[in-house]
Order: C-alpha cells, then structure tokens, then sequence
C-alpha cells in the first residue's frame, strides 16, 4: 500500500464527499515553450499566445516531458544555475520537475541537482502543489503560473544557490469523466472512542478491471487503531521476516469485484486514543494496457475529520 500522506486538516470533511481521478487524464500539452535563443510569440511573460489544439473525445497523448525555461539563479564569482520547468505527460497526474545546468565564470557547464517545492496557480489560486520532483492530481486544462522554490548545488563547479523560478504552463487535456470514487458514511471521530466507519468504493467506468488496492489509514504515533472483520484486508506487514509486527493505524483491502453498479463495502472500526487522528483513504487501481507501466491511478476517498 501507498505511503500514508499528510494528514489533512482536522475540520471536519463535508459528509459523503467524492474525490475522483480519471484514467488518462493526466496527459498534458504544452502549447508552445519560450526558447532563450529564439522566443515566440507572447504577453511579455513568455505565455504562449496561442493554445496549440487539445486532443478529440477519448484520444490518449504520447508520453513526453515538455519544459519552459523558468529563470536563472546567480552566486558570486561568475556562478550560476539556469532552471527550467517540466512536467512529464502520459501518466495519472500533473508531475512536475524543475533540472537545471550549473556554468562557472570559465563558462564550463556542469550537471546539478535540484530540490525544493512547487505550487500551481490558475488565475491566481493555487490548484495544487508538491515536492521537487513530485506530482498531484491533474487540475485540468488552462493555464497555470508554476512557481518553484528550488536550490541548486553542483560540487564540480561549486554552485549552491537557492531562489524562487516560475513559467507558464498552457495544458490542453480535458478531464474526463470519473472512473472510481469513495465515499463514507461518518463524518469525524472524537478522540476515546470507537467509530464504526462504512467505506463504498465505486468503479463507475466499463473498462479495465474489477480489481482495486483500497487503503484506510489513520496517522501513525496518534495510537489510533483499524480493525475490520472484512476477510478481504490486513493491517499491513512491516520489518524483515520472521518478524510479525502489523501497522495498527492502517488497513490494505484487496478488492476483485468492483463493477458498474455493484460498488464494495468495507466497514471499517477506528478506535482513537486520548489524542485525536484524522482517517484518510485511497484506491489504486489499474486500466487497460496492463503492459504499460505509465497507466492506472490512485483515487483519493474523502477524509474523516477529528474534533477535541
């Protein structure tokens, strides 16, 4: 099962709420990109002035990386790294990468490494975010300002910078419409207690299978535990064998029957400590082209909120 994610917000979550996450819709187009040796045409801060066409009903873009040239960090002595923005398309998320060139003042070139965080904006709210290099789900089509908080460091050519690049990106994929969902029937917990949760996981799509990686977890240290008398999940495995220890605060729920029309249920127990926890879910899933590796997708359920 997936790594747990950050913890969301304690508040409590709108009851039944649906989160979806289309197969294939996280293929991009990049419209145009600015070049630094020959600009094209734009507003002044390289936007693309025209979006190149966006792709028929049902059509699936190649896989490729598409960058923009996002800014150039200096440090004394001569010294600087040249950013650039990517995102990778052909896969089930927006996944962002910002690789850069490191030069001296003798111009020698070297390979660097980058780090740090991005955020996307779409006229001027922030749509997603994530970790460099990193992914989120596919917001849609538009165009978002893609701003990075990065620092470059290159040992051959002695460059350790770290500053704020940002590009335009134009993409012209069109959401599609939802595959699989979750949805539960409680809304919060109250830390001492025991709340009896009912998870129903949809595949609402005709195509790919019927099999689903559903995951419930709470977050670990908050001595919150998972239990379910459903034979189709485990409290995962961890550490080298012999050993036997299970994570308590998580379940892993193979399911094989997901099919329009018939959703599974899996009810879940979660009894919180003193402290409270917040419980968030997942599924992941695979489609059609089973060979191919940038296919399937993670759903991500609503979250059960935790109040004092």
């Amino acid at each position: 099962m997936p790594a747990s994610p950050t913890p969301p917000s304690r508040i409590p979550l709108t009851r039944r709420a649906r989160v979806a996450l289309t197969a294939g819709a996280a293929a991009l187009t990049l419209a145009a990109v600015a070049q630094p040796s020959a600009p094209s045409p734009d507003d002044g801060r390289g936007r693309p002035s025209a979006a190149a066409p966006s792709p028929g009903p049902g059509a699936e873009a190649a896989a490729e990386t598409l960058c923009a040239p996002a800014g150039v960090l200096r440090k004394g002595g001569g010294k600087k790294a040249s950013v650039s923005l990517c995102t990778s398309t052909g896969g089930p998320s927006l996944a962002l990468s910002a690789p850069a060139s490191c030069a001296t003042a003798h111009g020698a070139v070297r390979a660097c490494r980058t780090t740090g965080s991005w955020t996307a904006r779409k006229d001027g709210k922030v749509v997603a975010r994530g970790a460099l290099p990193g992914s989120a789900d596919y917001p849609g089509p538009g165009t978002y300002e893609i701003t990075a908080q990065v620092r470059v460091r290159s040992t051959p050519a002695g460059v350790d910078v770290r500053g704020e690049v940002t590009a335009p990106l134009t993409l012209t994929q069109p959401l599609r419409e939802p595959t699989h969902r979750i949805e539960v029937d409680r809304q919060e917990l109250r830390p001492g207690r025991a709340t009896t949760l009912t998870y129903t996981v949809y595949r609402d799509s005709e195509e790919g299978d019927g099999s689903g990686r559903f995951g419930v977890i709470g977050e670990e240290g908050s001595g919150i535990r998972l239990t379910t008398d459903d034979a189709r999940c485990v409290n995962p495995l961890v550490g080298r064998h012999p050993s036997k220890k299970r994570l308590t605060h998580a379940l892993d729920c193979a399911l094989t029957d997901l099919q329009p029309g018939r959703p599974a249920t899996v009810v879940v127990r979660a009894t919180t400590a003193d402290a409270c926890s917040t419980v968030v879910s997942k599924l992941g899933y695979w489609m059609p082209r089973g060979q191919t590796f940038r296919t399937g997708g993670m759903v991500a359920g609503p979250a059960v909120g935790c109040r004092e």
